[in-house]
């Protein structure tokens, strides 16, 4: 599969790590030779630099993992992403309330044309995916979104990088309550001091 990264921090980083195991990874960039995260140009010969248009226009799948407050401007960036499943990583009440969206992926829908998009791997901190293994055992990961193919492949990508079962919140109305989920992380891990080095897991009797 062919992915595209736009942003290239803690988050779209560990996923261009992680995802170039299997994948072909062009980061989109606005300067191709001075980027943070132009390291990881030398992780793995399937992870390239292009300019963002040029990024997306290559690749399948879109993995957004821009701070939110940067969503509509790089929705905006994009260019005919009609075509385009579109993975939204971000989470508004992080750091930055979105006016007139309660969440990042509508805020996406809105200001770009594309329609298959989903949320995942925004519930959880990047070193979760950098190793999701607790215990010999894999931690879940969770989707949310009306397309049907954005959850598969999304679904697929989780998966492949160790997590053990992917739970569909259900469509885009839920968009809000995966991020909701993702501040609940957040206040345990950081705000509570519980540490990021803990993680969600469903269990069953």
């Amino acid at each position: 599969m062919k992915i595209a990264i736009i942003g290239t921090g803690n988050v779209g980083g560990t996923l261009a790590k992680r995802l170039s195991e299997n994948h072909t990874i062009y980061l989109g960039v606005r300067d191709t030779q001075n980027f943070k995260g132009i390291e990881l140009l030398n992780h793995s010969n399937n992870i390239l630099a292009h300019a963002i248009v040029d990024a997306v226009q290559m690749a399948e799948v879109i993995i957004i993992a821009v701070p939110a407050k940067f969503a509509i401007e790089t929705a905006s960036a994009l260019g005919d992403v009609s075509q385009k499943v579109i993975i939204d990583t971000m989470n508004s009440g992080v750091s930055h309330t979105l006016e007139n969206f309660n969440n990042t992926a509508d805020a996406l829908l809105a200001h770009c044309n594309a329609t298959d998009i989903v949320k995942c791997f925004n519930t959880t901190g990047y070193e979760n995916m950098l190793n999701p293994i607790y215990h010999e055992q894999g931690i879940d990961m969770f989707t949310a979104g009306d397309s049907q193919k954005g959850v598969e492949i999304a679904t697929q990508l989780a998966k492949e990088i160790g997590f053990e079962n992917v739970y569909h919140f259900g469509g885009n109305s839920t968009f809000h309550l995966i991020e909701q989920m993702a501040m609940c992380w957040i206040n345990l891990a950081i705000v509570q001091k519980h540490g990021r080095d803990m993680a969600f897991k469903v269990i069953r009797r």
